[in-house]
């Protein structure tokens, strides 16, 4: 009972922001980035803590994406995963490579100038760069499942095999 009115009260502090910014409806940030987490009770700027789950999201993709294209010291299984892309889909991967290098270096700026203003900006626009990368990511994915079970039983002779 708590939980769903903490959840509402930060439903409230967000319209409040999403109208003054014009930032995407709560439920597609929710969905996407997991920000119902957020205690909006702990924070003055709800705006910037919004941008700390996009921060996390996108820098974890940046090193997954990162070890596809430079697996040197990668988990076995990524290589596998690298031996079922073939040159358009390395292509595509540093298409996403670029874009979330791009939104690095806009965090790190958004997070050395706080503005609210800024900070919606970089949401807004993240957002709609998150749609394009997300296609393209489980295209990626697709192609690796489809090719999981050939690409992982070479590799797994190993060294000796």
């Amino acid at each position: 009972m708590e939980k769903e009115k903490s959840l509402e009260k930060l439903k409230e502090k967000y319209l409040e922001i999403q109208k003054r910014f014009g930032l995407p409806d709560f439920d597609e940030l929710n969905r996407e980035f997991q920000i119902e987490k957020i205690d909006s009770d702990e924070t003055d700027y709800l705006i910037r803590e919004i941008r700390k789950f996009f921060a996390e999201k996108f820098s974890n993709y940046m090193r997954f994406v990162e070890a596809l294209l430079n697996p040197s010291n990668s988990p076995l299984f990524v290589f596998s995963i690298v031996k079922s892309l073939n040159s358009d889909d390395k292509t595509i991967l540093q298409e996403v490579y670029k874009k979330l290098a791009k939104i690095e270096v806009d965090l790190i700026e958004v997070d050395l100038d706080f503005s609210e203003e800024k900070e919606a900006e970089f949401i807004k626009e993240t957002y709609k760069v998150w749609k394009e990368i997300k296609k393209d990511l489980l295209k990626t994915i697709e192609v690796v499942k489809k090719n999981w079970d050939n690409k992982f039983e070479d590799s797994a002779k190993g060294y000796f095999g």
